[in-house]
């Protein structure tokens, strides 16, 4: 049986903080040893170990800040709530939110949103989820959601023209508006009264993986949603992109 060689100097190094980062022995926030300290731990050279750092750095687990040394960095995960997430939003709203905002708990000054407008006509399988023909002329909104200048979340939702064309929901420089479609809608006429939501996990795309910033290896939750009034679909998101690695989806049911 042929040997397996042994891994990199400076794979191991970054294999050893990244357990300790994920078991919690390296909790958010904690300083890391000093250049100088892991050396002299693992007898290498400092440019091994700046390989690792930089290795974790473009994982996201780690950040170097001015005077303070190296520490893990600090990313408590989203809590997206599924049964009351939407609902909060319906409520007279105190200060600017959206159901990002609430799960990222981040407040509007630290929320962004770049957004991307396109007329489009429905394909085959958005006509399906929006019960309407092939061809039906939609508007197309891609987003990319910020939390503390952080990209966490890409959705890609549908509306149709006929209800938004010509109308402030229709206008880029609106965005991002306090209450999110949920209010556009209701804003339109159509308060919704029902969220239907379907959850898969894949891999990103390129772009999805360039775009949110993501590590290799690391899978993203995609959620296909529909918003309906009454029995009429009035939106469709397909997808919503989020990492895993950086989201935990609550479910309550009450029986």
């Amino acid at each position: 049986m042929t040997p397996v060689p042994d891994r990199p100097a400076y794979l191991r190094i970054a294999d050893a903080l990244r357990e300790g980062i994920r078991d919690g022995s390296l909790p958010q926030g904690t300083r890391l040893p000093t250049m100088t300290e892991l050396c002299a731990a693992h007898g290498v050279s400092e440019i091994v170990v700046r390989q690792a750092m930089g290795l974790l750095r473009g994982e996201g687990l780690i950040e170097t800040r001015r005077g303070g040394g190296t520490v893990v960095r600090v990313m408590p995960p989203a809590r997206r709530v599924a049964m009351e997430r939407y609902r909060a939003v319906t409520r007279p709203l105190a200060v600017p939110e959206t159901t990002f905002t609430r799960d990222q708990r981040i407040s509007w000054e630290e929320y962004r949103l770049d957004r991307e407008f396109t007329r489009v006509r429905a394909d085959a399988d958005i006509g399906a989820l929006f019960e309407l023909p092939t061809g039906t002329e939609l508007l197309r909104r891609r987003f990319v959601f910020h939390a503390r200048g952080e990209p966490q979340q890409i959705s890609v939702n549908y509306l149709p023209w006929d209800l938004v064309g010509e109308t402030p929901v229709s206008d880029p420089a609106r965005e991002p508006w306090p209450g999110g479609t949920l209010a556009q809608l209701t804003y339109l006429g159509h308060p919704p009264t029902r969220v239907e939501e379907s959850v898969r996990a894949r891999m990103p795309t390129p772009d999805e993986a360039e775009t949110l910033r993501m590590t290799g290896g690391v899978p993203v939750l995609a959620i296909t949603r529909r918003m309906l009034a009454g029995a009429g679909v009035m939106e469709v998101c397909r997808d919503i992109v989020l990492p895993a690695d950086r989201v935990i989806l609550d479910y309550s049911i009450d029986l």
